[in-house]
């Protein structure tokens, strides 16, 4: 097959494996997926919406501490679980994620704490965290699409450094980056598809293509399917339904292995914001309550869980999960409430490996400023 030959061309539906009511979809043409997704046990696909389950519980709780002004700002990502969770399963224990802000589950996923991302938007630390501790889990990107171009120059590297391209999936190592529709249209965003295309760099390009940009939809922004414009630049690129997590699984799983051997991908994952943009968005001012019910109908969540009863998984099972995903939200509560505000010197610390005499400058004029205004600085 060659580059940009990929089984969704011509596609004029994307790629599925549940139905909105989490009934198998099985035909010859998603074949292929089915057998990839067999990867995954009753058990990986019970933790599987555990992980979304929590993920919202999470997400829910976050918007209530920002409308009571523990939070600066946030961004929610009800409705995107299932494409983010089958991305999460299929990448690889050595690979490098760049999100961008909205990949809640994807940090849980790889080890970053609920009270890590809460920090982000109430604006105690000047970052987020260390990749090296959240298994290559880059910090949240808030410049829409600039860690296109990051995480291509940090594909470009791996291939440079021969830690891909050997054909040994368990050690090859691959890049993903997340990022939505409205970021598909910066310029950034394409630069990235030129380069990982030129140089073979194994990176993932993982679209969630939320219908909405904020207010402008995604049919504005790009008269063309963005799958099929990832084509245009050489990539392999596919189509898949986004609130179906088997098949998001199936089809990541398969394009970030390609990608370790030296083919760039593209995953357009077709879902939903169910909620705001931010919080502070209203999106009753320019999207209908219709096309909203339409797609809860079709919720990742409420899908896995029926598919997982098909597969014999009784409801105190599931009701246990979310008796666990309610009990960690309102725990993520209790400690964001009693957690303290961050030093404002803090942002000093970090700038080089090492001291550095401007910047302890810098940092001894901001104690002497503060002190100023009396009290503690």
């Amino acid at each position: 097959m060659t580059r940009a030959d990929t089984p969704a061309d011509a596609a004029t539906e994307p790629i599925r494996l549940l139905d909105a009511d989490g009934s198998l979809v099985e035909s010859d043409a998603n074949a292929e997926w089915r057998e990839l997704a067999a990867q995954l046990s009753t058990d990986d696909r019970l933790e599987m919406h555990g992980e979304m389950l929590r993920t919202r519980r999470f997400d829910i709780e976050a918007g209530h501490l920002q409308r009571q002004g523990k939070l600066g700002l946030w961004v929610p990502s009800i409705g995107q679980e299932g494409a983010q969770v089958g991305a999460a399963w299929a990448s690889r224990e050595q690979d490098t994620i760049f999100p961008s802000y909205r990949e809640h589950l994807i940090a849980l996923h790889r080890g970053v704490d609920m009270l890590q991302i809460i920090d982000i938007f109430r604006g105690a630390v000047h970052g987020g965290w260390d990749p090296l501790e959240t298994r290559g889990m880059r910090i949240y990107s808030l410049v829409i699409a600039t860690h296109a171009l990051h995480s291509t120059g940090y594909a470009m590297g791996i291939r440079l450094d021969g830690a891909c391209g050997t054909g040994d999936a368990s050690r090859d190592e691959a890049v993903m980056a997340f990022y939505g529709d409205g970021a598909a249209s910066q310029g950034d965003a394409s630069e990235g598809l030129v380069f990982a295309a030129s140089y073979d760099a194994p990176i993932v390009f993982f679209v969630q293509n939320n219908k909405w940009a904020i207010s402008v939809p995604s049919t504005r922004q790009s008269r063309t399917p963005l799958h099929e414009r990832a084509r245009g630049f050489g990539l392999d690129a596919a189509w898949v339904d986004g609130n179906d997590p088997l098949a998001s699984f199936a089809v990541t799983r398969r394009m970030l292995d390609a990608a370790r051997q030296g083919r760039p991908g593209y995953v357009e994952a077709d879902t939903y914001r169910m909620g705001a943009h931010t919080t502070s968005d209203d999106p009753t001012r320019y999207r209908p309550s219709e096309e909203e019910e339409a797609w809860r109908r079709r919720d990742p969540i409420a899908r896995l869980a029926a598919h997982l009863r098909e597969l014999g998984v009784d409801d105190a099972a599931l009701a246990e999960q979310d008796a666990e995903a309610t009990e960690l939200a309102a725990d993520m509560r209790r400690r964001t409430l009693a957690a303290g505000t961050a030093a404002s010197d803090d942002i000093f610390d970090h700038v080089y490996s090492e001291p550095h005499p401007l910047v302890l400058e810098q940092k001894r004029a901001l104690a002497e400023f503060e002190a100023g205004f009396g009290g503690e600085a």
